[in-house]
């Protein structure tokens, strides 16, 4: 059955925004928990716009939940992940001028590169995952890089200006999630789903995680943090009835 992780990035944008010590994000991801949450992501930028290395650091040692950390594929972020030991790692594209990630990780040319990186999470039982969008061919260099998972960027769906476009996506998607389960990898899907576009989802076979963030912070200021999670955990619970 595939299970929800929430990314809690955004409420630490909120907290940045005045530089102060609220709302706090490692709250935030003890109420996605009690709600429903099975995993935590946080994604630690290099210029440290939200998410800060203390944040990490609470969440690793308090929460029941399992630790996501996204990151960019650096010496900086490598060590910090080695010392913090999160349950899983996901490379991620990272530009200092983007608002948020824009699409998927170039792998193909860098299998070798990404092989040596993931190593020693590997060595230390953390699990991996690449970013990457639902191409045939990054989904070949993902596998070829020894990856554990890949998450398939959903942003092109959730971001079709019409229906045809929408569902050509989609379909992208769902061949990309085969493609991958004949590899041998595991799939985590994310990047603007919501309460709606979620939906479309229901059939999917051999998704393990959905990652969502924004649409949840964006619920949880209407009616609470653990509503929200409550409110897409039993969307995705319902997918396996």
């Amino acid at each position: 059955m595939p299970v929800l992780v929430v990314n809690v990035d955004h409420v630490a944008t909120l907290r940045q925004a005045r530089m102060g010590s609220e709302p706090e994000p490692v709250t935030a991801a003890h109420l996605a928990e009690l709600g429903g949450a099975q995993g935590i992501i946080v994604h630690l930028r290099e210029d440290r716009r939200h998410i800060q290395d203390r944040d990490l650091s609470l969440l690793k040692s308090t929460l029941t939940a399992n630790l996501h950390l996204e990151m960019a594929a650096t010496e900086e972020m490598q060590n910090i992940a080695l010392d913090v030991l999160p349950h899983m790692v996901c490379l991620v594209p990272e530009k200092r001028e983007e608002l948020t990630t824009e699409g998927g990780l170039e792998c193909r040319g860098r299998e070798a590169f990404l092989r040596d990186y993931l190593a020693p999470f590997k060595k230390r039982n953390v699990h991996t995952s690449l970013f990457i969008d639902a191409d045939p061919d990054q989904i070949e260099a993902a596998a070829a890089s020894g990856t554990e998972y890949i998450e398939i960027h959903t942003g092109h769906y959730a971001d079709a200006p019409d229906s045809p476009a929408k569902k050509k996506e989609l379909e992208k998607i769902l061949a990309g999630i085969r493609h991958a389960h004949l590899l041998g990898l595991k799939v985590n899907l994310g990047h603007g789903l919501n309460y709606q576009n979620i939906l479309a989802f229901s059939g999917a076979e051999n998704v393990c995680e959905y990652s969502i963030g924004h649409s949840i912070i964006a619920r949880a200021v209407m009616v609470g943090m653990v509503r929200a999670v409550e409110q897409m955990n039993d969307i995705i619970r319902g997918f396996s009835k």
